[in-house]
């Protein structure tokens, strides 16, 4: 029996490897086909961080998506509506104080989300913790990341319109169960509607001095004061009704109170309502992207 020459067997292992060793092109190929994942679900994956990051402070979630409409409707189903006896007067229809607030209350629980999740944590992302750019470094656009966290902030939402809304069914403020449970989609449009342009705005500031807390006392109060949260917004005088007009709360609790109870607000004017909030999103948005955009690539 013969063996077979060593310089021979050297050869074929050489040639074996040549063989086996993928080429340039093949690398390639395989590179682009793992990068089609990240740019086809990149906006989920941003979601799933958001939302693996909000377990930081998770009771805190959890406390206010239960506490608050517990504290807000014992005050008011106990307190400030056992005062006002009559019933509240609005385009001619007569509901209970409870019953005329419950939707409105709703609505301002996901605007104050909105108001929590579009500032700091766009601000986090961009300046302190600067996660945005390690995302943007990989296949991951900078348009998947406003999607991203568009879709975290508005799973919080979600759950917070859930919860609220169930508590407001149990207190028995919902009298028209049947379409009243389409009001939490209502209060999820009208937290994005308020949230992604103050995204767009928070992605705009390099230095915090202060411009949220600007926010908070010169935009969302006036606006949860004045938009006819707790009286009918034509009870107020006519110089102070244009807040309303032009505040989302408005519009979104126009549409609750037409699913919770019926009031009368015209096919016409839902449609004006619904379209004013998809505006208000879709202009925030369209803002949002250009400036995370520019803003990542510098």
């Amino acid at each position: 029996m013969t063996g077979e020459h060593p310089e021979d067997a050297a050869m074929d292992a050489a040639a074996s490897v040549a063989v086996t060793q993928p080429s340039l092109d093949d690398l390639r190929a395989e590179a682009l086909a793992w990068g089609r994942r990240p740019r086809a679900f990149g906006g989920w994956y941003v979601t799933e961080h958001m939302v693996r990051a909000m377990r930081a402070y998770g009771w805190t979630i959890v406390v206010g998506a239960i506490g608050q409409p517990v504290v807000y409707l014992l005050g008011l189903a106990l307190g400030l509506a056992a005062l006002i006896q009559a019933p509240i007067v609005d385009g001619g229809e007569q509901v209970s104080y409870l019953v005329f607030v419950a939707p409105a209350l709703l609505m301002s629980a996901t605007i104050a989300v909105a108001s929590e999740e579009f500032t700091y944590p766009v601000l986090s992302g961009f300046k302190w913790r600067r996660y945005f750019y390690g995302f943007n470094a990989s296949p991951l656009s900078s348009s998947q990341i406003a999607v991203g966290v568009t879709n975290g902030a508005g799973a919080r939402m979600l759950v917070v319109a859930v919860a609220y809304y169930l508590f407001i069914w149990v207190f028995g403020a919902v009298p028209d169960p049947a379409t009243g449970w389409l009001s939490i989609f209502v209060a999820v449009l009208a937290g994005l509607s308020f949230g992604i342009p103050l995204m767009a705005y928070a992605a705009t500031i390099r230095d915090d001095k202060g411009q949220f807390a600007l926010v908070q006392r010169f935009v969302f109060m006036p606006m949860f004061l004045f938009s006819g949260t707790f009286y009918p917004l034509g009870a107020l005088p006519i110089w102070l009704q244009w807040i309303g007009w032009i505040s989302p709360l408005w519009h979104a609790s126009e549409l609750g109170r037409a699913l919770t109870y019926g009031h009368e607000t015209g096919g016409l004017g839902i449609v004006v309502h619904v379209l004013y909030l998809v505006a208000l999103a879709v202009v925030g948005w369209i803002l949002a992207r250009r400036i995370f955009e520019r803003r990542l690539a510098s």
